[in-house]
């Protein structure tokens, strides 16, 4: 019998079945930053067990509120500096350095094609887009990934979604990932890995992948993840080049992890691209989703475009493509902010920060604190933002807000327009 990709890449990983339907993985890298980590951190201090298993397989930025806002925040940020320094943790990325953990750590080519990953961070499933196992975590099992280099999980199983068709002009990856959410719901994926298969998938980019599994946890998903292939392999080629001879060895490496024709999967969804048009939540949850042209007129006081949904630089040039020459409405305000300092400085030389600027966002630093309702942008009660971020739950981006998540491109027009709009 077949195996799906995560079985493969768990049965690579095995250390140990210590009960049915339980298995012990061994981790190839253990992401970390200032919201969950400390707490592991401190938990192990108090154990007497200071120590890490890889320094070189720990990954760590300040990403969630940065640069620090208050006393609190900072004490975080201090907990997970001085951790990374008395470990002689390289990979750790502090302000000015630092970027949005899950645009951050696959631009630094951190993740490859049948890697075991674990943060204490539910969107972790984003790296699933290069063919890994990624894995929001708790406390405990951050702290003994830390410890030790492995995680318990329960045996995996696998929804295929099969996306066929073509996508209409102006409809995107997020419209895409909303419309499955919605069909599915929040809990249609519980338990399972989401695994996005059909030519449609074949065709998005690596930030498009990355967009789509992002929000696999929406739909309980516990990861996302596609099969590697040459827009994989060409994404990674700056860190593997010299790991093989060319990119067809490497793309027949890494092909070793897609899933078998015969494999067995627990459940498949068919959907037709074709069919899909800009979608928009419109209550408290990930899967009540509408067509925008539905939601048109909606009320709005903020636009935010940013976070580790949308915040890389094919997400910005979809936005100033519609922005450009234009002006936000008076009645709103809107920021923009670019997942990393490498994606910054790329919008800056092809001038998309000053169509941001000249159309009147705000523009940040590279941070997660508005999508959480932490820092940079957190709404009042009662007030209503068009999101491209991706959790849309009572009070997420500020108590009493609501949040409707959307494309870069739908943000963007509803910018202009000062109320949800589409840019079609």
């Amino acid at each position: 019998m077949g195996k799906t990709i995560v079985e493969k890449i768990f049965a690579e990983h095995l250390v140990d079945v210590p009960f049915e339907d339980t298995q012990v993985i061994k981790l190839d890298a253990v992401f970390c930053h200032e919201i969950t980590t400390p707490i592991a951190i401190n938990d192990l201090v108090a154990r007497g067990l200071d120590r890490v298993f890889d320094p070189d397989k720990i990954k760590a930025v300040i990403d969630h509120v940065t640069p620090a806002k208050d006393s609190k925040t900072a004490t975080q940020g201090k907990i997970l500096r001085d951790w990374a320094r008395r470990h002689n943790i390289k990979d750790f990325f502090d302000i000015g350095r630092n970027g949005v953990c899950h645009a951050l750590f696959p631009e630094k080519g951190f993740v490859r094609p049948g890697y075991t990953v674990i943060m204490g961070d539910s969107h972790t499933c984003t790296h699933g887009a290069f063919g890994a196992f990624a894995a929001g975590v708790g406390t405990t099992d951050l702290a003994v990934g830390i410890l030790k280099g492995v995680c318990a999980f329960r045996t995996p199983q696998t929804m295929k979604v099969n996306i066929t068709g073509k996508l209409q002009k102006g409809v995107y990856a997020k419209d895409l990932i909303l419309s499955i959410i919605s069909r599915i719901g929040v809990n249609g994926a519980t338990g399972k890995v989401m695994e996005f298969t059909g030519d449609v998938v074949e065709e998005l980019s690596m930030e498009a992948r990355m967009t789509m599994c992002n929000m696999a946890v929406e739909a309980g998903g516990t990861c996302g993840i596609c099969a590697p292939d040459m827009t994989t392999v060409e994404y990674l080629w700056p860190f593997i080049k010299d790991e093989f001879s060319s990119k067809e060895e490497a793309l027949t490496q890494y092909s070793r992890y897609c899933a078998d024709a015969d494999a067995v999967y627990a459940e498949t969804v068919e959907i037709d691209a074709s069919e899909i048009v800009p979608m928009s939540t419109f209550g408290y949850k990930p899967d009540q989703v509408r067509p925008v042209s539905e939601m048109k007129g909606t009320a709005i006081d903020q636009v935010y475009i940013g976070s580790c949904t949308n915040g890389r630089i094919e997400d910005l040039r979809a936005a100033a493509d519609v922005l450009k020459g234009k002006k936000i409405h008076d009645s709103i305000r809107a920021i923009v902010s670019p997942a990393s300092p490498a994606i910054y400085a790329q919008a800056l030389e092809e001038g998309i920060i000053k169509i941001f600027m000249d159309a009147g966002f705000c523009v940040t630093n590279p941070t997660c604190g508005a999508c959480l309702g932490m820092s940079n942008g957190v709404l009042a009660d009662g007030e209503v933002c068009v999101s491209t971020t991706n959790r849309n739950f009572s009070g997420r981006m500020g108590k009493g807000g609501m949040v409707h998540l959307v494309s870069p491109a739908t943000a963007a027009a509803s910018a202009i327009s000062g109320q949800l709009d589409t840019a079609q």
